[in-house]
């Protein structure tokens, strides 16, 4: 679970969970020999010890799936009736081109047309890197930092033919940007990217589907690892530090929110200093990254008996968590999957409405952490095979605690397969 928007990392507590943190903590990233027998990993808990390098598994898109993710925008384009779209930094320049670039007050992106290669707009003193970087296509256009970057698309789009017509704007674009660009060209009606964007995006190849199998994989084995070292008494920082390691020996980028007691009934928790307490409800949630696929994994437990209360929610949530489950099958609409688990967990007296279950059901994952499509209330959205998506009902009875289970779907004919296999119960979470 995270906050609302595409943007997630920033509001999480990511505290060294990065390669630079794992080092920090004496570990070398998987993949190298110091991965491999790390030192110090005899004094690591025994069961992070255990865990392995997952990268080997992982294969990056191919070229060719990025041609056809190009190819299929430029059909979008044509059905939606944009004679172009421009993507800034950010995610969506990963997706179509592969391009990392480093969002700033510099404008700088990618303009696609109905036909021919992206051209790359960038700063002139930037255009070394951005040719390092560049494989699809070869067209880069530059402004010095005296000339403006949205006159240079108006001009570009005028060569390619485009003097008047619709140009998308990828949804992330900072507003600046869009309002510059529609100033320098007046006879372009500026509208809303996203459902090209989004429609690439939304539905996932069978080798982004294998990355994040993988990035669950190894949220869940992070996870298990660090439950079987907890102890009472242990803050927040030390479950962090204990999950660095995790992901550290797994060669992974990581992160974790940890919420303890009544700050559980906080479903994006709490900034107070928290310790387990023995019998208290746990709450570990968020995920990693491989080659830029993100997981998304919820883990509420007990350390030692859970009181009848907290076992009767926990089995609620269980139940909505398979009725969305589901739910998630094609030909429905994304209301449908939050409409199954709401009616469980208000048919089972925790209602009405939002009350106890206070927030949507799920949303989209992929390379961002929230991407589209959201599986929340009244939504239209049609449910398309090969959607991903987050499962993650919850409860939360404020001042006492919060049961929240996630696991990430992919949507079928079917109903929705979990990556995942759903948390058995609240003292044994991981069975």
């Amino acid at each position: 679970m995270a906050t609302q928007g595409r943007s997630t990392l920033d509001r999480r507590r990511f505290l060294g969970l990065s390669a630079a943190g794992a080092a920090a903590l004496g570990l070398g990233m998987a993949g190298s020999a110091a991965a491999q027998t790390p030192p110090g990993a005899s004094r690591l808990p025994p069961s992070i010890a255990a865990l392995r390098p997952v990268l080997d598994k992982a294969v990056p898109i191919a070229d060719d799936e990025y041609r056809a993710r190009l190819a299929k925008a430029q059909r979008l384009m044509a059905e939606q009736g944009m004679q172009a779209i421009f993507i800034g930094s950010g995610t969506t320049l990963k997706y179509f081109v592969d391009l990392n670039w480093w969002g700033s007050e510099r404008t700088a992106g990618v303009l696609l047309t109905r036909s021919g290669d992206p051209i790359y707009i960038t700063p002139e003193f930037e255009r070394s890197r951005a040719m390092e970087q560049v494989r699809f296509g070869s067209e880069i256009r530059t402004w010095q930092e005296n000339e403006s970057p949205f006159e240079l698309i108006a001009r570009t789009l005028r060569d390619r033919g485009i003097a008047t017509g619709t140009l998308g704007i990828e949804e992330q674009l900072p507003f600046f940007m869009a309002d510059g660009i529609g100033k320098a060209a007046p006879q372009l009606h500026l509208v809303n990217a996203t459902p090209v964007t989004a429609g690439c995006r939304a539905v996932k190849s069978e080798a982004e589907i294998a990355l994040l199998q993988i990035a669950n994989d190894a949220t869940l084995a992070c996870y298990h690892a660090v439950w079987q070292a907890l102890q009472p008494g242990m803050t927040q920082q030390d479950v962090q530090a204990l999950v660095a390691q995790a992901y550290g020996r797994m060669g992974v980028r990581g992160f974790v929110d940890i919420n303890v007691g009544k700050y559980t009934a906080q479903p994006h928790g709490s900034i107070e200093p928290q310790k387990i307490v023995e019998g208290t409800v746990v709450i570990l949630d968020d995920g990693c990254q491989v080659h830029g696929y993100t997981s998304d994994i919820t883990r509420t437990f007990v350390l030692g008996k859970a009181s009848d209360k907290m076992q009767r929610v926990f089995a609620l949530v269980q139940q909505a968590q398979i009725a969305a489950r589901e739910a998630a099958r094609t030909g429905g609409v994304m209301g449908d999957i939050d409409a199954a688990a709401r009616k469980v967990i208000v048919d089972g007296g925790y209602g009405p409405g939002y009350k106890y279950f206070t927030h949507r059901l799920g949303h989209g994952i992929g390379m961002d952490m929230h991407e589209w499509y959201y599986a929340v209330g009244d939504s239209r959205q049609p449910i398309l095979s090969n959607m991903t998506l987050s499962d993650e009902p919850g409860i939360y009875i404020p001042g006492e605690f919060g049961v929240r289970l996630e696991e990430c779907m992919v949507t079928t004919p079917a109903g929705g397969r979990w990556f995942t296999p759903q948390s058995p119960s609240i003292e044994l979470p991981f069975g």
